[in-house]
């Protein structure tokens, strides 16, 4: 208060106060004093309905549908994860899709609810067309190079080096990795069945793990898997361009897909289905919990 004030506020007072009284000097904040306290950003509202409806379109007829109905089967009913219950609904057709057609299709079906495409680096050249049509109406894209066989083999091992867009490498250690596929991908067997499944179990955490490696392992240099995005996007929200879309895997806007060797975004899936847990996730839910108390 200045002194003209102090004379003021005194003779309003009956004389109270100093006419020569000083202004109080402020005291200095503290570094950290003046800013806001702001809570952690909440977790995101699940689902409200009782199961999880998720379309999932593939590129082959029998190694993905096989796997989604595994997945299905050991996870959908939420007992095992604690999580909301979830029922893939897998979409192909005889002989296959290109992975064009995969999101097309997928997207057909699904109408409303959610769509995800899965399909592989192989020898497809209608790659870019399938991304395009996924970002204009935001289909989650589980993109594999080489090969799906990829995300199989990571159950067990971790897999790296570039390979050229050739599958033999992954096929052969696959092969190697369980005595289940021994087998696999002689005489046209190419199945995820029986023993094959039992193999697979309680490995999935290892091969979430061993995929987010392969993020941050990109040539390319600046992609890192904690960049993921797994949620799902509001299908009301404007369309992201093919770059934003594509670079949800947790790789670089500018990181071409085609030079993503090895890698494979199946991991997202389970995170998005709860099989797995998001580690920014758990880290957002347990501050928001602590900011609660």
């Amino acid at each position: 208060m200045s002194t003209w004030g102090g004379q003021q506020q005194g003779q309003q007072h009956g004389g109270r106060g100093r006419a020569d009284e000083q202004p109080r000097r402020k005291r200095k904040s503290r570094k950290g004093d003046e800013k806001p306290l702001v809570a952690p950003t909440p977790p995101p509202l699940a689902d409200s309905r009782a199961q999880r409806v998720v379309y999932v379109g593939c590129e082959g007829e029998s190694t993905e549908p096989d796997y989604l109905n595994y997945l299905n089967e050991r996870f959908g009913d939420g007992s095992r994860t604690g999580k909301q219950p979830f029922r893939i609904q897998p979409v192909y057709e005889k002989n296959g899709l290109t992975p064009s057609r995969v999101v097309a299709t997928v997207q057909k079906r699904a109408q409303e609810d959610e769509a995800w495409a899965l399909f592989d680096r192989d020898q497809h050249h209608d790659i870019p067309e399938a991304l395009d049509l996924a970002a204009e109406k935001k289909t989650e894209v589980c993109f594999s190079h080489p090969s799906f066989d990829l995300w199989l083999l990571l159950h067990f091992q971790a897999f790296g080096g570039r390979r050229s867009g050739s599958s033999e490498d992954v096929v052969r250690a696959l092969r190697q990795a369980d005595p289940a596929f021994r087998n696999f991908d002689r005489r046209n067997d190419k199945s995820v069945k029986d023993g094959r499944r039992k193999a697979l179990e309680d490995q999935e955490q290892k091969a979430v793990d061993h995929a987010r490696s392969l993020v941050g392992q990109c040539e390319h240099g600046s992609c890192k898997a904690n960049r993921s995005k797994h949620k799902r996007v509001d299908p009301g929200d404007a369309p992201a361009s093919t770059e934003a879309w594509a670079a949800r895997s947790g790789h670089a806007t500018d990181c071409p897909v085609l030079d993503r060797d090895p890698s494979t975004d199946v991991w997202r899936l389970l995170m998005r289905l709860g099989i797995v847990d998001d580690p920014a996730e758990s880290y957002r839910q347990a501050s928001w919990n602590s900011w609660g108390t």
